[in-house]
């Protein structure tokens, strides 16, 4: 029987940096307190946090963070186990929540619209011109992507940047759909195409684990490599 929840939401918004430690302490002993595991990163750009626990332990959690404005009605990704995915309770201050090594860029002020995996599903039935962009590294997504994604072959997502320019110039002008694990790295991606002259960019909303929970795996080939001790999950219908 799959006993145990397992969470992932992130979300990019401009904290005080005086107040990061206090919050740090905070979500971590209150964590801890409930049993609960998984890593929550925090920095100034926002939060981004994997977590496994019992039902009752994650719901009063989730309500925990609600008692902040930072972290009020967050969206949630859902996964099921039968085990705990990580092996303890870490919160970690970071320089960004996720690494893309370029100062300066802020994409809660400046992003790309969200697209729902039911749009993303018709659109792929109606828009032949369409750019999968998997923003992944190679080694995921050899494990699993969309069918005629584009592979940036990355090592590591600091390196998106540097892919980008390699891409033909014609591609600026066709409609391009970010997407990744959970949809923290298809947003940053996202908005630095807006910035370099991508003309119409989307991102898939709550990457692919939202589209395994609503779409399932209609147009995915293989499994989605996660970051914990589950190493990959796929989509049930």
């Amino acid at each position: 029987m799959l006993s145990l929840i397992n969470i992932a939401a992130y979300r990019f918004i401009q904290i005080p940096d005086g107040i990061l430690s206090k919050l740090q302490i905070s979500l971590r002993t209150k964590a801890n307190e409930l049993g609960l595991k998984g890593t929550i990163l925090l920095s100034v750009e926002g939060i981004n946090l994997f977590i496994s626990g019992e039902n009752d332990a994650i719901c009063a959690f989730q309500n925990f963070l609600n008692t902040y404005s930072y972290f009020q009605n967050l969206e949630f990704k859902k996964s099921f186990s039968n085990f705990y995915p990580f092996k303890k309770m870490l919160v970690k201050l970071k320089k960004e929540i996720v690494s893309f090594g370029i100062n300066n860029f802020n994409p809660e002020k400046y992003t790309a619209p969200y697209i729902t995996p039911e749009i993303l599903t018709s659109w792929l039935k109606s828009k032949p011109e369409l750019i999968l962009l998997d923003t992944r590294n190679t080694f995921e997504f050899e494990l699993g992507s969309f069918k005629n994604a584009l592979n940036l072959d990355l090592k590591r997502f600091r390196d998106f940047p540097n892919a980008v320019k390699k891409l033909p110039e014609k591609l600026k002008q066709l409609p391009i759909v970010t997407f990744c694990t959970g949809g923290i790295r298809c947003e940053k991606a996202a908005a630095y195409l807006l910035e370099n002259g991508y003309q119409e960019v989307y991102q898939l909303k709550g990457g692919i684990l939202n589209y395994f929970e609503k779409s399932g795996k209609k147009h995915f080939r293989g499994a989605c490599f996660v970051f914990d001790a589950r190493e990959s999950i796929s989509p049930i219908f």
